[in-house]
């Protein structure tokens, strides 16, 4: 099915052909035309599915047909946990309407306001926002609320553990209650569904459609997940190793704390390896340089903590590697969905040490199957981690001795549980 069928028009086909896109995904199928319609939507679908379009192509489509724009005034709201997604979110709006006449700007904090308040005198189509920075703009009257037809909540999962329920709360008492309400999460729990009951609060006649693209699927199936188990004094004379003997082209290192980027970056270059690490403890300036060296290709390997888990966006990316496990499951999907997205294949590498042994158990869990282990040669492992407590086993197999339960699971004698 082309774009084209789905209500867009020309304008906005003719720019993401320009990028490539050939035919809608599966999120972008369901979502268009119902937001097309006017109906407020709820969506989970997983990284790397295309929510993005899914949401900004029917609002250009919306917004372009009966534009007035007063000065101060937004027109469609985009709200969005990081800075980083804040940009790359921004960029996208840019590109899909590069043959509309609509304007569109990019708010977030860490850099100095001034610049996006002079933007706003004239007023802007689409605001894609932090939460914070845009709760900062609106204390100092530099943008009302009055006239917005559209609020979009993107990553809202996020939002929820980045602590940004309250302040999304303050958003929404101060916008117009006549306006269409779009959420998009990569997974969905209680309080996110909080949320999403409390922008719908005013269209109760008309509550919210929900939509979920394989909701069971936690990752996609194109990335090729595997994992390493190591002794944490080796680990990054394993990854250096991984690097030099398998000649990776390029890597996105999701590492735990900002000291642990900055000296894991210093033990690469003592082994000839060139990176950069981004975190919370960088200006703003420098964390967009060094993301535009890596998406260009310009640096190889980059360092990161959490907070660029959202807003690093490359079809090409090869690999993912998880020097941290993460604590939560939801972290490790959101994660490793930044290799392997849409047809491109990934590779998702995670270092397992012996105190990661339960963190291991919840991904295993949520993702229903056990993520295959390698050895390499010359990291032998001094603190061995166990075999997972929950051992996959098809339901159509016949049930072993050791089995014991309806579930699929079997529990390994040898471990405490």
């Amino acid at each position: 099915m082309p774009f084209l069928n789905l209500g867009l028009c020309h304008s906005i086909t003719q720019a993401i052909k320009d990028l490539g896109y050939t035919a809608p995904t599966p999120i972008q199928k369901k979502a268009i035309p119902l937001i097309l319609s006017g109906k407020d939507l709820i969506a989970t679908a997983q990284t790397g599915t295309g929510k993005t379009a899914a949401f900004v192509l029917p609002v250009l489509e919306r917004l372009n047909k009966d534009r007035k724009l007063r000065g101060k005034r937004i027109r469609a709201l985009i709200l969005t946990p990081t800075r980083e997604l804040s940009i790359q979110v921004a960029a996208n709006v840019a590109e899909y309407s590069k043959y509309l006449n609509l304007s569109s700007l990019a708010v977030y904090g860490g850099v100095d306001s001034e610049p996006q308040k002079q933007r706003l005198i004239e007023g802007v189509d689409i605001l894609v926002a932090t939460p914070g920075r845009l709760l900062d703009l609106a204390h100092q009257r530099a943008l009302h609320f009055d006239e917005l037809e559209v609020l979009v909540l993107d990553e809202a999962d996020r939002m929820v553990d980045m602590g940004f329920a309250n302040d999304i709360d303050k958003i929404i008492e101060r916008l117009p209650e006549s306006r269409q309400n779009l959420l998009f999460s990569a997974t969905m729990n209680d309080d996110v569904r909080a949320i999403a009951s409390d922008f719908s609060d005013s269209k109760m006649s008309n509550p919210a459609v929900e939509i979920a693209i394989s909701p069971k699927a936690t990752t996609a199936p194109t990335i090729n997940q595997w994992l390493i188990t190591v002794d944490k004094d080796t680990k990054s004379a394993l990854l250096s190793h991984l690097i030099i003997e398998q000649k990776w082209d390029q890597a996105l290192i999701f590492i735990e704390k900002k000291h642990g980027a900055a000296k894991l970056v210093d033990q690469l270059a003592k082994r000839g390896i060139k990176a950069e690490a981004i975190h919370g403890g960088k200006s703003q300036a420098m964390r967009e340089s060094i993301l535009a060296d890596f998406k260009s290709g310009k640096l190889k390997y980059l360092v990161a903590t959490g907070v660029a888990a959202r807003g690093i966006d490359i079809g090409s990316l090869s690999r993912v590697v998880n020097y941290d496990l993460p604590f939560k499951p939801e972290e490790y999907i959101h994660r490793i969905g930044r290799t392997g997205r849409a047809t491109a294949l990934g590779e998702a590498i995670s270092f397992v040490a012996m105190g990661d042994f339960k963190n291991l158990c919840a991904i295993e869990s949520r993702l229903d199957h056990i993520i295959k282990r390698k050895e390499i040669a010359g990291f032998p492992v001094r603190k061995v981690v166990p075999v997972s407590i929950l051992n996959y086993v098809r339901k159509s197999k016949a049930p072993s001795k050791n089995s014991a339960n309806k579930s699929g699971y079997r529990k390994d004698k040898n471990i405490e549980g």
